[in-house]
């Protein structure tokens, strides 16, 4: 089975004006040629349909309505049920995972929650014991992510637990989930000039081959 790389970018600026995306793009390319029996699939939040998700999309606590229930649905519903699946299939398929976000508002921009409740689905990512409580179905396979994520300022690691809510909030929920190597690639201290961007952006570059080393999959 090919070994897939799942790049999800959530940034509306070009690669280039963006620093996530850029150091993302390093990455992916050195992780390439480091792993040839990989593939790269690549979903931009921004250009990518991401479904909100309503009531009716639902049989029960995140479990998408079956095959015989949706066809009941219009056609527009329909069809946002069937891109809830594949996202989600697309996730579960991957063995490794790259996103890249600029942090907004402590935490990131709002495409990246919405995608991530479509890819959190009972039978498919979790599953709910008899207990009602959710546990993770992904442990069996070995998994890694890397959270690539740029800012303007350094922030303190003494404060990171208040002020990174977003890189926080996503290396809980994938490892709730069964994804338990996680890494953070930070691009911090972009500034306001195009050197401090750049400089920020070769910085974190450094410490891409020591992250891809440490990937298990």
């Amino acid at each position: 089975m090919q070994k897939k790389i799942l790049y999800i970018s959530v940034n509306s600026k070009p690669e280039n004006l963006s620093s996530s995306k850029t150091v993302a793009r390093k990455f992916i390319n050195k992780f390439l040629e480091k792993n040839k029996e990989f593939v790269v699939e690549e979903v931009d939040l921004y250009k990518e349909h991401i479904p909100r998700l309503e009531y009716q999309y639902f049989e029960k606590r995140n479990c998408i309505v079956n095959e015989e229930d949706a066809k009941k649905l219009d056609d527009k519903d329909r069809k946002e049920i069937d891109k809830i699946r594949k996202l989600c299939d697309q996730f579960i398929d991957a063995q490794v995972y790259v996103i890249a976000t600029p942090m907004w508002s402590l935490s990131f921009p709002a495409p990246l929650k919405e995608y991530i409740d479509c890819i959190v689905q009972d039978g498919k990512t979790i599953s709910f014991d008899n207990n009602d409580k959710p546990k993770g179905r992904l442990e069996g396979v070995d998994r890694s992510m890397v959270y690539i994520q740029s800012s303007g300022g350094n922030i303190p690691w003494i404060l990171k637990p208040v002020m990174d809510k977003g890189l926080n909030y996503v290396e809980s929920i994938m490892k709730f989930i069964g994804i338990k190597k996680f890494d953070e690639l930070l691009v911090d201290g972009t500034g306001t000039t195009e050197e401090e961007r750049i400089s920020a952006i070769e910085k974190a570059s450094e410490k891409i081959d020591d992250i891809i080393d440490s990937l298990k999959f």
